[in-house]
């Protein structure tokens, strides 16, 4: 025969797990919803060329003056 007991703490323990597994899908949700991928972004940067035979910062110290700035 099973005590009271028992029961009411077996309940308390799923009550438990189910409430920390509703704040692990909320947080979820959260993130998903708050930083969710808002698709392309609107700016261009271009290319950047970073080949030092195209680049002028690969070749030149970037303290000084450039010859093409």
């Amino acid at each position: 025969m099973e005590h009271p007991q028992h029961r009411t703490s077996a309940f308390k323990t799923w009550l438990w797990i189910v409430f920390f597994v509703a704040i692990v899908l909320f947080q979820g949700w959260l993130a998903f919803t708050v930083i969710g991928d808002l698709g392309q972004p609107d700016w261009d940067y271009r290319p950047i060329k970073d080949v030092p035979a195209e680049s002028a910062y690969a070749i030149f110290d970037p303290y000084h003056t450039l010859p093409y700035a």
